[in-house]
Formats: C-alpha cells, sequence, structure tokens
C-alpha cells in the first residue's frame, strides 16, 4: 500500500516541481483557498496560539497574520516539492547566505550545531552546506511511508548533506570527533518535546513551556560550537540566511544559556514577522502543566 501510494503521488509532485515561477506560485494560491477557505486545515489552532502569544493585538490584526501565514505555509510547503528540480545554482539565486564566514571561521577549530526554528523556510536551510567545507548533517524525523521517507532523504541529502535521526546524533558526534572529522549539525530546535521527558521549562512568546534543550546538552558535553540561523522571506520563493553565534564552545556556557539564547532570538524572529512561523503546530499545549520547582521562577498566561 505504501508503494501504491508513492507511485500514485509521485509524478504530481514531479510536475509541480519543474512549473515555472509564476504558474508555480498561482497553484500555490489556488491551495491557499482549499486549505484555508475551503477545508480550514487547524485554522482552531492557529487562531489560539496567535491570541494567546499576541494578547495586545486586535481582531483584524490576528486574522491578518493568520491569512498570511496561510499564503506563506502553502508556498513553502510547495518550495519543498520544488528542490526536487532546482541546481545549487538555482538554491544559491533563492536562498541567498549573508555572513558564510561566520561558520567558515568556525569550522577551522571544532564542530557546529546550527540551530534554527520553524521559521520561513527551513527546509532550505540544508543548502548552506554548499558554501562550507566541513562534512553537513541535518537531523530530521523519520517519515512512516517507507518510499517517501527515502524521496525526502533524497531531496534534501542533494546539497552536500547526509540526514542522520535525533538517535543518531551523539554517536554521529562522537564519531567524527574520535576520527578528527568537523562537522556541521543541523537542528530545528523548537520543538515540544513530551511532558514526562522535558527536563526545562521556560518562558516561550512569554508562555511558559517545557523546552528541547538536546542542543545545549550536546553543545556543553562535547565542546561544540553552536550557531543561531536566522532566515528572513524576501519575497515570494526568495530568502536569505544569517548566522549568529551564540557560542564558539559550548563548554564554556553557563547551564541553560545556550537553551535562552536561542529561545531569544527565535522570538525575536517571530516578532518581526509573525506570519512566517509555523502556527499549526500545538506548540503551547502543555503550558497548564508546569512543574511546581519551574512554576516558580516566572509567571505565565495560561
Amino acid at each position: 500500500m505504501q508503494l501504491l501510494v508513492f507511485i500514485l503521488v509521485y509524478p504530481f509532485l514531479w510536475i509541480i516541481s519543474i512549473l515555472p515561477h509564476r504558474i508555480f506560485y498561482g497553484f500555490s494560491d489556488f491551495v491557499f483557498f482549499l486549505v484555508y477557505k475551503v477545508i480550514g486545515y487547524r485554522r482552531k489552532v492557529v487562531q489560539e496560539n496567535l491570541n494567546l502569544v499576541f494578547p495586545e493585538k486586535t481582531a483584524i490584526e490576528i486574522q491578518r497574520i493568520e491569512k498570511d501565514f496561510y499564503r506563506h505555509m502553502c508556498d513553502m510547503f510547495l518550495e519543498m516539492v520544488k528542490t526536487m528540480n532546482l541546481n545549487k545554482d538555482q538554491i544559491k539565486q533563492k536562498y541567498n547566505v549573508l555572513n558564510i564566514e561566520v561558520i567558515k571561521e568556525i569550522e577551522k577549530k571544532r564542530s557546529i550545531l546550527v540551530v534554527c526554528s520553524h521559521y520561513a523556510n527551513w527546509e532550505w536551510n540544508v543548502s548552506m552546506n554548499n558554501y562550507v567545507n566541513s562534512k553537513g548533517y541535518a537531523v530530521y524525523q523519520k517519515i512512516g511511508n517507507t518510499y517517501f521517507d527515502r524521496f525526502i532523504k533524497s531531496v534534501r541529502e542533494r546539497w552536500n548533506t547526509t540526514l542522520i535521526t535525533q538517535q543518531q546524533t551523539v554517536k554521529t558526534v562522537v564519531r567524527d570527533k574520535r576520527d578528527g572529522v568537523i562537522g556541521i549539525f543541523g537542528m530545528v530546535s523548537d520543538q515540544s518535546p513530551m511532558v514526562q521527558k522535558a527536563q526545562y521549562w521556560s518562558e516561550f512568546m512569554g508562555v511558559k513551556v517545557p523546552i528541547f534543550n538536546g542542543a545545549e546538552t550536546m553543545a556543553r558535553k562535547l565542546g561544540l560550537a553552536v550557531v543561531f540561523l536566522k532566515v528572513s522571506k524576501v519575497k515570494r520563493g526568495y530568502y536569505q540566511a544569517k548566522f549568529i553565534t551564540i557560542t564558539e564552545n559550548g563548554k564554556d556556557t553557563e547551564e541553560n544559556e545556550i537553551t535562552e539564547a536561542f529561545l531569544r532570538l527565535t522570538e525575536q524572529q517571530i516578532k518581526e514577522k509573525p506570519e512566517h512561523y509555523l502556527w499549526t503546530h500545538k506548540r503551547w499545549k502543555h503550558r497548564d502543566k508546569t512543574p511546581a520547582h519551574f512554576a516558580k521562577t516566572s509567571s505565565y498566561r495560561k
């Protein structure tokens, strides 16, 4: 059944990927109409999230962000498909890296964790490996359909990137360090961990929630550099990326320092252009389950 689904869907994806720019985004407008107007995909979740983190905004402002978000989301997910038929020169035009020298300088000394959030087009972040000398890795979540999982891996690995799962990450870092290999590991770090496994809670957009701190744990234990990747949408189909160094050596940081720096940089990014964040995820769903010893540290909105 998995193979049948893949065989039926793949040709459709391939056709989308070769559409000219104007037709491609015209199709995205049609998808937006279906997703937003007809299906109403997760609109309740999006509205709840926006009202929760932006209590100062009016209903009209929230509605504008919501609508612009859905337009961007449709663009972004179709741009994932577009990756199938983008070469290196084309992706460099669409995804411009402003200060790659930050990475090039650090990679002379040690491996790097590049952390980012579900913002702008995180799928094209892997193209940064076209600019660096070290071995590039991207931490990803496996897809249930084996054939689509292989397809996604092949698409993402086109630009000198090796995909590894979260479970493989520490072993890979340790192995490379043992073998004297410098690696650059890309991680989307704004996920919501399971409550029972959450080791740290903090405010994110003014609301206390469990925080994924796997990047910090690795950086402090293994002496990795941590760099935040800030991506901005310049115009439809075009993005620019900027690297912001959090630390050049995780061993030199205090507990939670890296995690807090990541949270604040992510908040700043969201506040600049909130419509480019992924609001369909239930990022704040555990806000009423804060353990007592974390709840005392600061107030939060339920």
